[in-house]
């Protein structure tokens, strides 16, 4: 079982045990700071460098240990950005919020900070290295900002006749939009999605959704010339980039939430008891995968290769996504590890973040057999979900208002 961030030993414990022969963990099972002599921890909100020079050095914990943060600071998250709430951009970790600001992997540093630049809740979609928000204006108005920067590099408009813009998705050629469309109440009950050129910031299609469907709820993403989409209507739906035509939609028993995972030809949805996916050209089912009775698979994350899954029985699932064929599934995690929703990689290790609940974290796991290795937990109580993104040989990791840097080597 991981031992909590709370709990974890301190950098001189741990050059104690290294000289009584136990060892450092091997590569993957995280990292404390290598930073001054007092044991405790950096304030949070301080964005201080946790290991050596610019917080670039750190060392590896006993087996079994969680790591230190190496640096951490107070964000303006309002958890209304869904899974699109946290990014790392070129070294620079983005947090939804307002004001908006870009810090430094590495040191934690505030590189840019923008206030009143978007709406409450406006989630990070980036695109051809372009960060694309909705206006603070509420002007109808999609801006662009350089991420390295945060300044405003562009800025397009769909028309007066459609209300709250919003991008989705965006690609090299296009930021992807959604908006409601106005009626002469001013009310909205139909919306349109729509593409917008990003060269010219001209529109280069708009289609308006089936009636009833919702303007909230939606994920997606660009793959080989096509959007993808899922909503809470219960709707998986495929679309031509190039021109908007909808290639294909699919009904699914239960919404899927948050993330999807595409792989070559194929999408990849959890659907309730199942993982399903269908082809991205004409939406067969090509694999169906099936967990327990009384269970439900989470948001799959396809990662090197492989597909990642946890379930509500606490179990994790490494799957083959051509196939759908099991690489293993681990079932001893009931008692030692709170059910991920969000994943990412960094050698050997597969990291999850948890949600909705105080016992859970940052786990790390061997990707290679899906045994926990450690969790972090900032000891909080919070139970906000926690956010995590890949950021070089850190974790940029996300908690309520908090943000940390955990090591990923």
């Amino acid at each position: 079982m991981g031992v909590r961030g709370g709990n974890a030993v301190s950098r001189r414990q741990i050059l104690r045990l290294a000289g009584t022969g136990l060892g450092l963990a091997v590569l993957g099972a995280g990292a404390v700071g290598c930073g001054p002599e007092a044991d405790e921890p950096e304030p949070a909100g301080s964005a201080a460098p946790g290991g050596g020079k610019n917080g670039d050095a750190f060392t590896t914990p006993p087996p079994g240990t969680a790591p230190e943060p190496l640096w951490q600071a107070d964000t303006a998250n309002t958890v209304l950005s869904g899974s699109a709430a946290l990014a790392v951009v070129d070294g620079l970790v983005l947090v939804s919020g307002d004001p908006l600001v870009g810090r430094d992997a590495v040191s934690g540093k505030e590189k840019w900070k923008r206030t009143g630049v978007t709406t409450p809740g406006a989630g990070l979609i980036i695109g051809g290295g372009t960060l694309y928000l909705a206006s603070a204006e509420y002007d109808g108005d999609v801006v662009g900002l350089d991420p390295a920067t945060g300044k405003e590099t562009w800025r397009s408009r769909l028309g007066d006749e459609y209300q709250q813009p919003r991008p989705i998705a965006a690609d090299e050629g296009h930021v992807y939009v959604l908006a409601g469309i106005l009626e002469k109440d001013f009310s909205t009950p139909n919306n349109v999605l729509a593409a917008i050129d990003t060269a010219s910031g001209e529109v280069t299609w708009r289609e308006q959704r089936d009636a009833g469907t919702e303007e909230y709820g939606i994920n997606a993403a660009v793959v080989g010339g096509r959007l993808v989409y899922t909503d809470y209507r219960e709707n998986v739906t495929v679309r031509d980039t190039a021109t908007g035509r909808q290639i294909w939609t699919k009904k699914i028993s239960q919404s899927n939430r948050r993330h999807f995972a595409v792989h070559d030809e194929l999408v990849v949805v959890a659907d309730g008891q199942h993982l399903r996916a269908f082809a991205l050209s004409g939406g067969k089912e090509r694999w169906s995968l099936t967990t327990e009775e009384f269970s439900r698979f989470n948001d799959p994350h396809l990662l090197d290769g492989v597909l990642y899954a946890s379930d509500t029985a606490r179990a994790l699932w490494a799957v083959d996504p051509a196939t759908g064929k099991k690489i293993w599934h681990n079932e001893d995690l009931r008692d030692t590890a709170t059910q991920a929703w969000q994943f990412v990689k960094a050698g050997g290790t597969l990291y999850g973040a948890t949600e909705f609940d105080k016992d859970g974290g940052v786990h790390a796991f061997d990707a290679a057999t899906g045994k926990l290795r450690w969790t972090y937990n900032d000891g909080t109580g919070d139970i906000q979900q926690w956010y995590v993104a890949a950021a070089g040989d850190r974790l940029a990791v996300m908690h309520g208002k908090r943000l940390y840097a955990l090591p990923a080597v």
